[in-house]
């Protein structure tokens, strides 16, 4: 027989440090905190009545279809590594390389970009009088954040599961803080409205929020990134799942009509949007708004709204730290997989996390805080919706391997136990990626076949002289993230030719005497 230590492979060695203490609960919460980000709110708010519209269009036509493909993917194939593996399985190795560079890319860029100014957005309406913080606190501030969320991702999931548990509990303080409040505010000072028509969908409307709206329906794989650290995948999933997606639909919904209750179009905008809309609903509690529209909050309005201030900034954090937590997971497992360098495919083992993958990570979004500021000159708005628009085209780009490979695994893997199957996959898994193909065109070109970066279509901020500018801001970076995907690839090629040795010595101590 040939010796046991010749079968075993990387992937093998590393799994072993794995720790089971994902249960039930755990992954719901780490769902409701995946799913619902607080930083995108005002973007949807900015498009009028019919962002209401298009977002219970997509939550028909996109979250639903999409909670029932991975309620399958994640029971029957419940490995380490969620949708990399789900990915490599169904078209190998340099499929899986390539589209888990650009899932895990996202997060790092997200958090030292969008989360990191709406931190600081926050910070400045708040605490700091509504003026611009100085550049070396702008750094400080940004830093921190960053690095806060890289330490919670470090931490054993024993204790590291109570990040998202935390970021749970305080969006629905938040949110139904806010909902009450709107509902104070309309009953003391009436409602601005917006009139029937405005909640009418148009194509324009659909080019301008499309990306964002399947952005924020995005996230049920990410609790399988840590499979094989779940106490029971096969019954726990599909409950997470199924509650998340009723409760994200709701704390989307909601806060979004507050904030087109209580202001005006003119005055949303995207990075401090909602945290003003909290200003200006909380003067109910104490203090004014002016005729110019700058709401002042004092006594119990000041208490309440920097609490809700820092409610939104643990909200923020707690986005980051879990979708780093899910990605730097599925990235080291490709890279002791064969699908990335070795070095950043080791599980740590007394935390049993992926350590070497979330310093990475961390320096990562470091370097896009100093390269977005710079680019940017300090312009807060504009960074806002360069790097947004980057994070949800990368994002959106890997689901166009993700979803088909349920199409794929049904072919090749028929008799797999599948505890859970979903009804009609083949004509929802096309409608999946038409919309994410589309909303990656027009993140990328917004407009694109109608009016490219026209006055209905052009990002806040910009101007149309600086159509090919954003062009190649969002064009470049996923190009060099394809490319560095390749790389990857290249660089695991030793790890997958240790494990095809281990199996076909596996095979050969398996196999009869002669």
């Amino acid at each position: 027989m040939t010796d046991t230590l010749e079968t075993l492979t990387v992937a093998d060695v590393e799994r072993q440090k794995l720790q089971k203490h994902f249960g039930r609960f755990d992954i719901l919460f780490f769902l409701i905190c995946t799913i619902v980000g607080v930083d995108t709110i005002a973007t949807v708010a900015q498009g009028g009545g019919e962002a209401f519209t298009w977002m219970m269009v997509f939550a028909v036509v996109f979250f639903v279809p999409q909670a029932l493909l991975f309620s399958e993917l994640g029971t029957a194939f419940p490995q380490e590594g969620g949708p990399y593996y789900w990915t490599r399985l169904a078209f190998g190795h340099l499929a899986g390389a390539v589209n888990n560079f650009l899932y895990w890319i996202t997060n790092p860029v997200w958090i030292g970009g969008t989360l990191a100014i709406s931190c600081i957005g926050a910070v400045e309406v708040f605490f700091n009088h509504g003026n611009t913080v100085p550049t070396p606190v702008f750094y400080i501030i940004a830093l921190v954040f960053v690095w806060v969320s890289i330490v919670a991702a470090i931490t054993s999931f024993s204790v590291g599961k109570w990040v998202p548990t935390a970021g749970a509990i305080a969006r629905f303080l938040l949110l139904a803080l806010f909902i009450l409040t709107v509902i104070v505010y309309a009953a003391k000072h009436g409602v601005h409205g917006l009139g029937a028509a405005s909640y009418s969908p148009t194509a324009g409307g659909f080019v301008l929020l499309v990306g964002v709206l399947l952005f924020n329906f995005v996230g049920f794989e990410l609790p399988n990134s840590a499979g094989e650290e779940m106490t029971n995948p096969r019954r726990d999933v599909p409950f997470g799942i199924a509650r998340s997606t009723v409760a994200s639909v709701l704390l989307y919904a909601l806060p979004v009509l507050g904030i087109l209750i209580v202001l005006p179009n003119t005055a949303i905008t995207n990075f401090s949007g909602f945290i003003s809309a909290i200003q200006n609903v909380f003067t109910v509690y104490g203090g004014h708004v002016a005729a110019d529209g700058t709401a002042t909050l004092s006594g119990a309005g000041l208490v309440l709204g920097d609490f809700c201030a820092l409610l939104f900034i643990l909200c923020l954090l707690t986005s980051g730290a879990t979708w780093i937590m899910g990605a730097d997971r599925a990235l080291a497992v490709s890279c002791y997989d064969g699908a990335g360098p070795r070095v950043l495919g080791v599980i740590n083992a007394r935390f049993g996390t992926p350590v070497r993958v979330n310093v990475f990570s961390g320096v990562v979004a470091t370097i896009v805080v100093i390269l977005a500021q710079q680019i940017t000159s300090g312009n807060a708005a504009k960074y806002f919706n360069a790097v947004l628009g980057v994070t949800i085209s990368t994002t959106l780009i890997s689901y166009l391997f993700i979803f088909p490979s349920l199409w794929k695994l049904r072919r090749s893997h028929p008799d797999t136990p599948r505890p859970f199957r979903m009804p009609w996959h083949r004509p929802l898994t096309v409608v999946l990626m038409l919309l994410v193909a589309v909303a990656t065109v027009q993140l990328i070109a917004p407009g694109l076949g109608k009016d490219w970066f026209g006055p209905d279509f052009i990002p806040s901020d910009w101007k149309y002289s600086e159509r090919f500018t954003y062009l190649w801001t969002e064009l470049v970076p996923v190009l060099c993230f394809i490319v560095v995907g390749v790389l990857f690839w290249w660089m695991g090629r030793r790890v997958r030719a240790q494990a095809a040795r281990a199996e076909a010595a596996a095979a050969m101590g398996t196999a009869p005497a002669d």
